[in-house]
């Protein structure tokens, strides 16, 4: 009889990733994830111990992940702007169907779990740093004006982006997610453009 397959961790959480981007907190299972990856679920068990121990786990490697994403969007993009732009691309991929209604329920979840929540604030807290260190660029190229207070700009970047969201998915908007939150964060650059809106 053939021994089973291993998988390795990152196999595993690219596979309840997948499930996730397709289903609700309470839609799948530790075995649906190890059925996806292709391993037995007494395999996950040993490893993770339970589903909200993968969870645990996955947000563990997701919360220190906000840098990576940065540095592939400053590198794709042509200027700092043009990265933070990017950056609002990718939340509003979060409002692709289903995304924005599983996001949310699992944003439910890590709020209320200690364990989970921690590693959200810290996730959280880096990529405001990463937002500010864009708009701190910005500046230093003169896209932006000087002197202007980047921590707080970089806050209201995070209120303008996860709102924006929020707000398309609520009225149905019409369009894509991408160029509601774009349209938003032309509105709160615009005041701060070294050339003018």
């Amino acid at each position: 009889m053939a021994r089973p397959r291993k998988a390795s961790d990152e196999d595993v959480f690219e596979a309840a990733l997948r499930m996730m981007n397709r289903l609700g907190p309470l839609e799948w299972t530790l075995s649906d994830v190890a059925r996806e990856v292709g391993v037995t679920p007494s395999a996950l068990v040993q490893r993770f111990g339970s589903k909200r121990g993968l969870q645990v786990a996955l947000m563990e490697q997701w919360a220190g992940s906000a840098r990576e994403l940065f540095d592939g969007l400053r590198r794709r993009a042509t200027g700092a702007l043009d990265a933070l732009y990017g950056y609002a691309d990718v939340v509003a991929g979060m409002g692709e169907s289903p995304g924005l209604a599983h996001h949310l329920a699992y944003l439910q979840i890590d709020l209320s779990d200690p364990d989970l929540r921690s590693r959200l604030r810290r996730q959280a807290a880096d990529t405001r740093m990463c937002i500010r260190a864009l708009l701190e660029e910005a500046v230093a190229a003169a896209e932006l004006l000087p002197d202007i207070d980047t921590a707080g700009l970089a806050r209201m970047v995070e209120v303008v982006l996860t709102g924006s969201l929020l707000v398309w998915g609520i009225h149905g908007e019409e369009g894509a997610a991408a160029s509601s939150l774009r349209h938003s964060l032309d509105a709160l650059l615009a005041p701060y453009l070294a050339g003018g809106p």
